[in-house]
């Protein structure tokens, strides 16, 4: 149980530090355009028509 415990708080740290990387991001960058996120993340996972779509 405990290193379940363990890998869920490692989980959560994280997701913390990955929050703050885009919140330093778009504080020097602007705030991303969730369209061509969308674009990329189709694309990351092989849907390339829904990419298409999206740009």
């Amino acid at each position: 149980m405990s290193a379940y415990v363990e890998a869920l708080i490692q989980r959560q740290l994280e997701r913390d530090r990955l929050r703050e990387l885009i919140e330093d991001a778009e504080a020097k960058n602007g705030r991303v355009d969730q369209a061509a996120v969308d674009a990329k993340r189709a694309i990351l996972r092989g849907n390339a028509a829904d990419s298409a779509n999206a740009a």
